[in-house]
């Protein structure tokens, strides 16, 4: 009796962790519009960076700034995406801890002093290591926190990120992005 009482107790826990992982769940449609704030700045302040990045999409859509840098190719520039104007954040929004110095040498042969200003970069990005970087379908935003005080700098890499958001709401493909 006890073995079957104990197996049954392991699988309604092993349930229980399915059931709380969420199996697909969370919010239906998605998360609530606004940030899931985890940076040092107000709510109020993101919000103007997302303004900023919906008001410069709205003007033009650059969708390759990373092939012209890494490879000097030509700009992709589109006409600018009013709906833009109504896309709305849905996101995490966190600080990582910089990428030591020593592994970003490690890891390319590059040598920069510590805090670095970039973390590492999962799977599907297009760079190992990055000031920023967004999952779009887990909605989610991280960056590197010695940048969180760098003013217009985290205004800047904050932009770009939910520019990216964005036009990967409205169905752009980001894969120079």
């Amino acid at each position: 009796m006890g073995l079957k009482r104990a197996i049954r107790r392991r699988l309604l826990v092993f349930l229980a962790c399915l059931w709380l992982a969420g199996c697909g769940g969370g919010f239906p449609g998605g998360l609530p519009t606004g940030f899931i704030n985890q940076t040092q700045h107000s709510d109020a302040e993101l919000w103007a960076i997302w303004k900023t990045a919906q008001q410069e999409l709205a003007q033009e859509v650059d969708l390759n700034p990373l092939q012209q840098s890494l490879y000097d190719a030509p700009a992709d520039i589109r006409p600018g995406d009013a709906r833009a104007m109504s896309a709305k954040p849905h996101q995490l929004l966190a600080a990582q801890p910089d990428v030591a110095s020593s592994m970003l040498f490690g890891a390319t042969g590059v040598q920069r002093a510590d805090p670095t200003g970039l973390i590492a970069c999962p799977a599907p990005c297009n760079v190992r290591f990055a000031a920023a970087y967004s999952l779009y379908p887990r909605q989610i935003t991280k960056y590197a926190a010695s940048w969180e005080f760098q003013g217009d700098n985290f205004s800047n890499i904050l932009t770009y990120e939910f520019e990216n958001q964005i036009l990967a709401e409205l169905g752009y493909s980001l894969r120079w992005r």
